[in-house]
């Protein structure tokens, strides 16, 4: 008998594993992420970078390298690679974590690369992003620091499916620095409420308003009303005298 959660966790585990490689191996070409599919003729593997031609190589020498280790190392049988671009990578946290840790390596100071980073995500379309950079920033005590813009979910249902995580690692020479970023995506959340108006739903005001019920006319009797007018005057007359 099959255990159901053990046949779940190391399909998973699988996938873990690759993913780790090739964020290990590949963060240069702005590795993104990797989809692992069994199908009858093997497995599919479809992997985003934000330089597919990073991850081809040479006549696709790079490809074929990765379908051996993937059937060797971690037991995918007859893998099948696509590569495939990012869509906005901009609004990808780990290729914009990369990014940050490639330009630490490359002597940027962390708050200049930091800001420049959190204004391409704002400029993307995001809702809101945090960078948080720790290590050695400034002196030899470890400390971190926070970069943030917008409106940043880390609660409630919606940080579950609009909010984009990763971390980084950049080796300097005081040490190795830790890169998170947080990536609110342009997406509805559960909190939003918005207020359109008349026109745009496509209706009048006349069709908003209660159906109200006419009034009727009333009538008044001017010769009784002026009857009554001059005996209160004359009885006003005798009262004096």
């Amino acid at each position: 008998m099959v255990n159901i959660k053990r046949h779940f966790i190391e399909k998973y585990m699988n996938t873990l594993k690759v993913d780790e490689y090739l964020a290990k191996h590949f963060y240069r070409a702005g590795y993104a992420g990797v989809e692992v599919y069994k199908t009858p003729l093997g497995t599919r593997i479809v992997i985003y970078a934000e330089r597919p031609a990073f991850l081809i190589g040479r006549r696709g020498q790079t490809i074929r390298n990765l379908s051996t280790i993937f059937e060797e190392h971690f037991g995918l049988e007859s893998p099948q690679i696509t590569v495939m671009p990012v869509e906005n990578p901009e609004l990808s946290a780990r290729v914009m974590a990369f990014r940050l840790a490639m330009a630490l390596e490359r002597g940027h100071h962390f708050r200049r690369a930091a800001f420049n980073a959190l204004r391409r995500i704002m400029n993307a379309g995001a809702l809101g992003a945090e960078i948080v950079i720790s290590g050695k920033l400034t002196s030899e005590r470890a400390r971190h620091e926070k970069f943030r813009a917008g409106k940043v979910y880390k609660t409630g249902y919606q940080s579950s499916y609009i909010v984009d995580r990763a971390v980084a690692h950049a080796l300097l020479k005081p040490g190795i620095y830790g890169i998170k970023v947080l990536i609110v995506k342009p997406e509805r959340p559960v909190d939003e409420v918005k207020i359109i108006s008349p026109e745009e739903a496509g209706v009048t005001v006349e069709e908003l308003l209660p159906d109200q019920p006419e009034s009727e006319p009333q009538e008044t009797n001017v010769q009784g009303a002026t009857e009554e007018s001059v005996k209160e005057v004359e009885k006003n007359e005798s009262q004096t005298q």
